[in-house]
């Protein structure tokens, strides 16, 4: 038997695996690292997280991959160029961070690796009849595992794809085996780049579970403002969007695109939501100038009015959720007060409550996602999240 093939079959067996998830999501603001402690799989699946750390990007990181990122036109010696250099970076990142841990990396069973995502064209996005659904993240995992000397487990959202999903989003797997719970109806709602929530009804019925992005979260709000705020990356406690008026003529605008019509699951990304979106709502809206003030205030609440629609589309008459919320959004107190009085019927929480830092989510749900690689026996939930083995394993030597 190959070394790296025994090695890993050592790693399947183990009662307890140490494994490193990372993320890194739409809004580039760093890589997101988890140290969990992983026992079981599927619904018998415990997790521990000792060490968590956001490294962030330099100027220099962000600004290569937004040359490409979302880009139809994109250089393609650049995207070759990145798919090494990402990896190299992250490894650099990791073995930083262990380091600063005082952890050996021959402590780490396997790193868990999100890669950057570059271009998501789910077919009601490109629409080109002869070719299916399609999503692309790079940042390879030979190079991760070479560099650290971690067998190294990415590229997760291919086989989703293959096996008849849109590649995204991929939380629901792992918001169901930690945080389904009967008799307590949840939505587990996560404001990033783009918003999705996971639905888990109360009688944990695995063939109603699913998870479906919404629409924007923040990321046409941080692209308005990284465009006209230079020296800012993001509308810190919506300090911009607290000054200005909902513009309901822009705000209609914004909505109209049939996106929001479409049935559950679905995904979408900053390929569509972007700053020459907002420019067509603007031209439609009827008004050529709106204050930026105004126009984040009118972002913010689009933000939170397509979340709520969304919800409530499968919350039944008459019923409690429980909203648990994690990602940069829940960090905009003008969005979660959107939030609150729109959906006033449900309780919110912090998935903190659940021991989970909601910062770290993704980055965990990546390590749940590996060690069900090796270990799990893929379990079908709800439509759009096939029952498959995600992952590519990649090992050091």
């Amino acid at each position: 038997m190959n070394s790296n093939v025994e090695h890993l079959y050592h790693i399947a067996q183990k009662s307890s695996k140490t494994i490193i998830g990372l993320m890194s999501g739409t809004s580039l603001d760093g890589l997101d690292i988890a140290l969990c402690h992983i026992k079981g799989n599927g619904i018998n699946t415990s997790i521990q997280i000792p060490y968590f750390t956001t490294v962030h990007y330099t100027n220099k990181f962000k600004e290569e991959v937004k040359a490409i990122f979302s880009n139809r036109n994109a250089d393609l010696q650049k995207v070759c160029i990145l798919n090494e250099w990402i990896a190299e970076e992250h490894a650099k990142i990791i073995l930083a961070t262990l380091a600063n841990w005082d952890i050996s990396p021959k402590h780490i069973d396997l790193i868990a690796s999100h890669g950057q995502t570059i271009y998501h064209a789910p077919k009601r996005l490109h629409q080109l009849k002869e070719f299916n659904n399609a999503t692309l993240q790079i940042g390879d995992g030979d190079h991760l595992a070479v560099k650290t000397g971690i067998i190294t487990i990415s590229d997760f959202r291919q086989k989703h794809v293959a096996a008849g999903g849109e590649g995204a989003p991929l939380a629901g797997y792992g918001d169901y085996f930690l945080f389904g719970k009967k008799n307590e109806n949840r939505i587990m709602l996560n404001i990033g780049g783009i918003a999705n929530f996971t639905f888990l009804p109360g009688n944990i019925q695995t063939n109603e579970v699913f998870c479906t992005d919404t629409g924007p979260g923040n990321t046409l709000m941080d692209a308005y403002i990284q465009q006209n705020f230079p020296e800012q990356y993001f509308d810190n406690q919506a300090t911009i969007a607290l000054k200005g008026t909902v513009q309901q003529a822009l705000l209609t605008a914004l909505k109209k695109h049939p996106f929001f019509k479409s049935n559950f699951p679905k995904t979408i990304g900053p390929e569509l939501f972007n700053l020459s979106y907002l420019q067509q709502a603007i031209a439609v809206s009827g008004h050529d100038y709106y204050s930026h003030e105004d126009i984040m205030a009118t972002l913010n609440r689009f933000t939170a009015e397509t979340i709520v629609e969304a919800i409530l589309k499968v919350i039944p008459p008459k019923t409690t959720y429980t909203i648990f919320t994690s990602g940069g959004g829940m960090h905009n107190p003008l969005l979660m007060h959107h939030l609150h009085t729109l959906l006033a019927n449900c309780n919110f929480n912090n998935i903190k409550d659940l021991n989970i830092n909601p910062d770290a989510k993704e980055a965990v749900l990546f390590a749940i996602l590996a060690n069900e690689c090796i270990s799990g026996k893929g379990m079908a939930l709800g439509k759009g999240q096939p029952a498959t083995t995600m992952g590519k394993i990649s090992f050091p030597t």
